[in-house]
């Protein structure tokens, strides 16, 4: 695990290449975003962006969703993958917001686990991006495997784990943007694939890249 000073300074790196530490998914309605995460399992968020213009369109409220045929949801969000259970839970989701949250998406954490298709990633990522609440922590896929590159974590790939642990280092005022630049690091620097990290603004802190010897002179 890092030094208070380590983690510090890869925040404040991530910062300087990523500015803008914005979620990729396109949304106007809270409500729009809570659907759009839940299309993203097992889906990129380019493709989701592609998706949802149309889908929005079809049903411009939240009501309309309620209403909606999940077959009719399904053949607009095909693309997506497991459109058939995604099509329920949107639907589902819909009518559970407006006959028990009044019509509104939920802040608290064992709300927004009530709603169907919702895990903690998609909680943790409403309660940070739409209600700015402070210590979130979005353990998705880039998130785990760069946290436990970097060492941020023990190198677990259990989402809870890995929420508990960076909670534990990062400022709660940083943990929502930090995941959002995770993200981006994700898709450009430390990919799935291979870690690039002769690109790599991160590597002066980087467990896997002191371990494999490439250590930069100070």
């Amino acid at each position: 695990m890092k030094e208070r000073c380590q983690v510090l300074a890869i925040i404040q790196a991530l910062k300087e290449r990523y500015p803008d530490a914005i979620c990729s998914l396109q949304y106007e309605k809270d409500y729009e975003l809570l659907f759009a995460v839940r299309l993203s399992a097992q889906c990129t968020d380019e493709r989701v962006n592609k998706v949802t213009p149309a889908l929005f369109r079809r049903f411009p409220t939240l009501e309309s969703f309620a209403q909606a045929d999940p077959a009719e949801v399904g053949e607009y969000i095909h693309s997506c993958g497991f459109y058939n259970g995604k099509s329920k839970d949107l639907v589902n989701c819909a009518r559970m917001l407006i006959g028990e949250y009044d019509g509104k998406v939920p802040s608290a954490m064992e709300d927004l686990l009530r709603l169907p298709g919702v895990g903690r990633k998609t909680a943790n990522l409403i309660q940070g991006d739409v209600f700015q609440t402070p210590g979130v922590v979005v353990a998705d896929t880039h998130c785990i495997r760069i946290s436990g590159r970097l060492g941020l974590t023990d190198g677990t790939k259990d989402p809870k784990r890995v929420e508990e642990q960076l909670r534990a280092i990062l400022p709660p005022e940083e943990s929502n943007d930090f995941c959002h630049r995770l993200v981006l690091f994700g898709r450009e620097v430390c990919t799935a694939r291979k870690a690039f990290c002769e690109l790599c603004p991160l590597s002066d802190w980087c467990s896997h890249y002191q371990s494999s010897g490439g250590a930069r002179e100070q």
